[in-house]
């Protein structure tokens, strides 16, 4: 017998031998009596202990999205000029932005029955921008407009949506650009 077929009478040898513990672990596991699986299952819970940790994991959540969603001072002061309440948008659409108590510089966005929680966000132009990065929600505000958009696919929801400031502010625009030659803006 050569050596190169000694190596691989010893591979098989070690394979059917591992093949052969495989199958008794398998009969041995097959004859085990079925309290262990009855151990493995969990418990029923009493009904005052499972609204216990219903509680205990809504505070925990919570608590996880205020400490991902943490406010800087610059976020708050850009926050005091968020415009709030229904804005009346294109398309006889309503999107609804309203300070959440309790969380100084969040926002609840709402729109066609969906609601998000936005922070402000800084920018360089000056615009307003809340936005909810989990879900991909951008709301931005400048002062002749605002606008909903979805940041993940780069679309607009929806457009032209003006709080009672910003169509005041449009006004005064148009009213005073015949005085001075300007046009709309």
């Amino acid at each position: 017998m050569s050596l190169a077929s000694m190596s691989i009478a010893a591979r098989a040898r070690n394979t059917v031998a591992a093949t052969c513990r495989l199958a008794a672990c398998a009969v041995a596991l097959a004859g085990m009596p079925l309290a262990w699986a009855a151990d493995a299952q969990p418990k029923p819970m009493s009904p005052a202990a499972n609204k216990q940790q219903r509680e205990d994991r809504a505070k925990g959540l919570a608590l996880g999205a205020e400490t991902a969603q943490r406010v800087s001072e610059n976020q708050l002061r850009i926050a005091d000029r968020v415009l709030t309440g229904d804005a009346a948008c294109e398309f006889d659409q309503t999107v609804s932005v309203l300070p959440i108590d309790g969380r100084p510089g969040h926002f609840r966005v709402t729109f066609k029955k969906v609601a998000y929680t936005v922070i402000p966000e800084e920018t360089t132009s000056g615009a307003i921008r809340l936005e909810d990065k989990r879900a991909g929600i951008v709301w931005l505000q400048i002062p002749s407009k605002s606008m909903l958009m979805n940041a993940k696919i780069g679309q607009r929801m929806v457009d032209g949506c003006m709080h009672a400031e910003q169509r005041a502010a449009v006004r005064a625009v148009e009213q005073a650009a015949p005085a001075t030659g300007s046009r709309k803006p």
